[in-house]
């Protein structure tokens, strides 16, 4: 910006986005300076690099602008965890798939998480595995198995993610 440019020649576009042509950086500067502007470097890897004549603090104010309004944009996605027993009765199974239900529904990715205790482990495969693919085909009509279930120490994991719409 302005006098740190330090290449001898620079392409010059004026404050209204018109090219000026290639000049020494010093003319560059003296034009910058009678409008009351600033000599900002565009693009520093161009031969001869690119300056523009512009409000150098009007800029990077709009800069500002734009990524505030970006990131009011964006969504962030959340990891919402429901933990489970493999002997969790029905009732309460169905309670569980109710709110991961509500957690797909307002677009998060949830970690269904079934953990087991003690000679539990024995039934990993069998009953545990049983209880996350029901768990899976329940939540078909809203939500997809973003990781199958798979084992994690002593727990089982599934990833189940909001159905694209």
């Amino acid at each position: 910006m302005n006098e740190q440019i330090r290449c001898p020649e620079v392409r010059v576009v004026d404050a209204d986005g018109e090219q000026l042509g290639v000049m020494p950086t010093s003319e560059a500067q003296l034009k910058a300076d009678d409008s009351g502007l600033d000599l900002v470097e565009v693009s520093a890897s161009a031969t001869p690099p690119v300056c523009r004549i512009m409000d150098y603090g009007k800029f990077r104010y709009e800069q500002r602008k734009k990524q505030a309004e970006a990131k009011k944009k964006q969504t962030v996605i959340e990891v919402k965890e429901i933990k489970l027993r493999p002997k969790t009765e029905k009732h309460d199974l169905d309670f569980k798939i109710k709110n991961i239900r509500k957690f797909l529904s307002s677009n998060n990715k949830v970690k269904v998480t079934l953990r087991f205790r003690g000679r539990e482990i024995v039934y990993a495969n069998s009953l545990g595995r049983e209880v996350l693919v029901k768990i899976g085909e329940a939540l078909e009509d809203v939500g997809v198995i973003l990781q199958q279930p798979k084992m994690e120490g002593r727990q089982m994991v599934m990833f189940v993610g909001p159905k694209a719409t």
